[in-house]
């Protein structure tokens, strides 16, 4: 047997721990390359739950800030399978049409779940029709048009008493008193001004009570003084406002400086504290009387707070409305369990939710068909009882 030399052995083992060192570093390679190639994947987060706000302009914040109130709050209780609720606001300020653009937009670029608005009721007329065409549920948050409903659309749901609930309950506290209530009512020339009015007279009609005295706001040219004038005139002890929230600051305000003698009744739409500040607001306190549904102490205490420390001021109307559309939703999404938006609205049509303007339940129409009252203000809100 040939034996090999000191060289050659040596340069074997030489040859063999180079051989594996460069081996080890090849698979050290393979595996820093692989962590590396894992750890670039991209990471695979839920999709959040969309739900579209429609807005009548950038200014108007009250509404984005209880419906953001509410889904903050949802959020922290772990949104739903894992996924967080997300607001998408869309105003519609601009030419005629644009309420039905956006929602359009919300609907089929964003792929919302559930649309929610707080506007007049020319504009929710055009989101409900593009709602009705897209199927997806829309829930008015401000606007009191009753004709919304009257189109049997299953897709519409109100979640504020429309104008025909509220004109039953002022024509009911107006003549529950003794008899010779002598009634004056005061409109301007805007949209909701004439659904509100419309629906009054036909209630006051339907009661079989007398006619009120019709005012005006562009006939007594713009001016409380007028209108103050007018009523005294005519021995009217009852006056209804259906009139811009601005326009009612007014003639509360004169009214009050005169100390006459007279009950002032308005629509929930007189509370909007995008147009109104603190200030003009407090001039309602105990002397404006509006329709609501029973208020719970407890809880319209508790949002005010929350409110307060979420946006270092008092919420109003719009924002405590919108608290609760928004709840509403919420709710209804979590029980239809799924994006199936007819599930969606069929768990609204079967729900029950005690909010903080109310208990709210919905009829064959979408139309919130609770209990409604009505009760004093105070700092912008509906407050107590009226008795």
């Amino acid at each position: 047997m040939i034996k090999r030399s000191g060289v050659d052995q040596g340069t074997s083992r030489m040859d063999l721990l180079l051989k594996s060192s460069v081996a080890s570093l090849i698979v050290f390679g393979l595996l820093l390359f692989t962590r590396n190639a894992v750890s670039q994947q991209p990471v695979h987060i839920a999709e959040s739950i969309k739900i579209g706000l429609l807005i009548p302009d950038t200014n108007s914040i009250a509404a984005v800030n209880g419906a953001r109130l509410a889904i903050r709050s949802a959020n922290r209780s772990g949104g739903f399978n894992v996924r967080q609720f997300e607001l998408l606001v869309r105003p519609l300020s601009g030419p005629w049409g644009t309420g039905s653009k956006q929602a359009v937009s919300l609907i089929f670029d964003e792929k919302v779940w559930v649309l929610l608005g707080s506007h007049d009721g020319r504009n929710a007329h055009l989101v409900e029709q593009a709602a009705t065409k897209a199927r997806i549920v829309f829930m008015s948050a401000w606007a009191g048009d009753p004709t919304l409903s009257q189109a049997f659309v299953p897709w519409f749901f109100n979640s504020v008493p429309n104008d025909n609930k509220q004109a039953t309950a002022i024509t009911a506290g107006i003549f529950k008193g003794p008899s010779g209530q002598k009634t004056a009512v005061i409109s301007d020339d805007g949209y909701d001004s004439g659904s509100s009015l419309k629906s009054f007279l036909a209630t006051v009609s339907t009661a079989g009570r007398p006619a009120p005295l019709q005012l005006s706001w562009k006939e007594c040219g713009e001016d409380p003084g007028i209108v103050a004038d007018k009523l005294t005139g005519n021995g009217i002890n009852t006056l209804v406002i259906l009139c811009q929230p601005k326009t009612a600051v007014g003639i509360v305000s004169i009214i009050s400086e005169k100390n006459l003698k007279i009950k002032i009744f308005g629509s929930l739409s007189l509370l909007n504290e995008d147009e109104l500040s603190p200030m003009e607001l407090r001039t309602f306190n105990e002397k404006l009387i509006v329709p609501s549904g029973a208020i719970n102490s407890i809880k319209i205490k508790a949002f005010a707070a929350e409110y307060e420390r979420a946006f270092g001021k008092e919420p109003g109307e719009v924002a405590a409305v919108a608290f609760d559309a928004m709840n509403i939703l919420i709710e209804a999404i979590r029980k239809a369990g799924t994006s199936d938006r007819e599930r969606i609205q069929d768990a609204l049509k079967n729900i029950h939710y005690e909010g903080v303007t109310g208990t709210f339940g919905f009829d064959e129409k979408g139309n919130r068909n609770d209990r409604i009252g009505l009760v004093n203000v105070k700092d912008g809100l509906p407050s107590g009882t009226y008795n």
